[in-house]
């Protein structure tokens, strides 16, 4: 090895933001002239430099560099023992480079800035702020916050009071300026404080000096200035409606009262009041006299008539349930879901089979889609289809019928679905199967036939 290097081994300390040398000695005891050049590697690469860049030395001479380091006072700058190493490349062919190694002490720094957001607040009842502080030093820094100039007119309290905050990080604290005394109405008052920043710094160092933010808080009555004028304004209108009302609108109505009641609507009501008694006395012997003519007339004819006759009773026919012979209709409804694999032929299920001897008159049909499938749905009775929809076209659809469908005894409304895609609900795990409903109403009513 024709070069060789020596580094300065005593300490070196550097500040962020600083500079620091170290002196590089380089001896070249080969045969020939020789020229080297410096390489700084490892995590000292980014912040150092060597002046010069290379050295040309003749045999048997020695020659000096300058390692020069110039950390950048940010947060990536890493406190502590970092190491350093250097390398000595010789230019000629077949030479070795000379790999030099030490370290070096990255002094610890603490930088904070602080904004308090919004700088003024107003409010009846509270005031609300936030600090946010950002730490631009490279090591973690504990932040106190604490109130300056407060009065005894107001209070503040931090929310947290501490921050601990990591190097390049921001963090924001709430803080809360609630008045001593309500003000319920009057002018505004400003109640004006400081709020002091302090990082904390360990025992044997000295003390950093606190960021002072300066705020406001404008305290607000909590009645508003027009509360009274419209307070005056509502009694003032109060009391024209009523003077209005005593001194126009009753006087015409007592008068249009007066108008109606004439001599001849007296005279009118007098008299349909003497003849109601009459007229009901007359009503009942006209009453009699007709059941004495029927009892006499019809009296023999009505004895020999057949009790057991085809003639129904008015008691019997008032007594028939909805539904039954003789007895008015009775709603019904029935519901049936299909579910309907990809591909194949359709589903069919039977929603309702109408009984025998009745007549059903389908009024409402629902038909429901909810998991947004794709393909075909037909209802349909013995008559033929009565609705072909598409699935993509709906989630639910209903239709209601002025003129009731009938569907006679025996008859079946049926669902048939044909899934050609199957849907998926919203935040729900994906179905396999298409799935519909059918709901259908109505009423139901005894053939004709099944009374005689």
């Amino acid at each position: 090895m024709s070069v060789s290097a020596s580094l300065d081994e005593s300490s070196v300390t550097v500040e962020p933001g600083g500079e620091a040398d170290l002196a590089v000695r380089v001896l070249n005891s080969g045969t020939i002239v020789e020229e080297c050049r410096f390489e700084v590697v490892g995590p000292c690469a980014d912040w150092a430099t060597v002046e010069p860049e290379s050295l040309s030395l003749y045999p048997g001479a020695t020659g000096n560099a300058t390692v020069r380091l110039r950390p950048p006072r940010n947060s990536l700058t890493k406190p502590g023992e970092t190491p350093l190493g250097l390398r000595v490349v010789p230019t000629t062919d077949g030479s070795e480079a000379v790999v030099l190694e030490r370290s070096v002490t990255v002094r610890p720094f603490t930088e904070v800035t602080s904004d308090l957001v919004p700088p003024g607040s107003h409010g009846a009842w509270r005031g609300r702020h936030k600090v946010a502080v950002d730490s631009r030093g490279n090591t973690p820094v504990t932040i106190a916050l604490s109130a300056r100039g407060a009065t005894e007119r107001s209070r503040l309290a931090f929310e947290p009071a501490e921050l601990e905050i990591p190097p390049g990080q921001a963090k924001f604290a709430t803080l809360s300026v609630r008045p001593a005394k309500r003000l319920w109405r009057g002018t505004p008052i400003t109640h004006s404080f400081q709020v002091a920043v302090t990082p904390r710094v360990p025992e044997g160092q000295d003390p950093y000096e606190p960021v002072v933010l300066d705020g406001a808080y404008e305290q607000q009555a909590i009645l508003p200035r027009w509360l009274p004028r419209a307070l005056v304004a509502a009694v003032l209108v109060a009391g024209a409606l009523v003077g209005l009302w005593y001194a126009v609108l009753r006087p015409t109505v007592r008068s249009a009262a007066r108008e109606a009641v004439t001599p001849e609507v007296v005279e009118s009501a007098a008299q349909q009041g003497k003849a109601t008694p009459n007229g009901g006395g007359r009503n009942g012997q006209d009453q009699g006299r007709g059941q004495g003519q029927g009892n006499t007339g019809d009296g023999g004819r009505g004895g020999t008539a057949d009790p057991g006759g085809a003639s129904p009773s008015p008691g019997a026919a008032g007594s028939a349930k909805p539904g039954e012979p003789g007895g008015p209709a009775a709603p019904e409804s029935a519901r049936v879901q299909v579910k309907d694999a990809v591909g194949g032929g359709d589903t069919r299920r039977t929603a309702y089979t109408v009984p025998s001897g009745k007549t059903f008159e389908l009024t409402d049909i629902v038909v429901q889609n909810p998991q947004g499938d794709a393909g075909t749905l037909v209802v349909s009775t013995g008559d033929g289809q009565l609705l072909n929809l598409a699935l993509e076209n709906f989630r639910d659809s209903d239709y209601h019928f002025v003129t009731p469908i009938q569907v006679r005894a025996g008859g079946r409304i049926t669902l048939a679905v044909s899934c050609r895609q199957v849907g998926k609900p919203v935040k729900a795990p994906a179905p396999s199967q298409c799935s519909e409903s059918l709901f259908l109403g109505g009423k139901i009513s005894a053939n004709a036939e099944t009374g005689r």
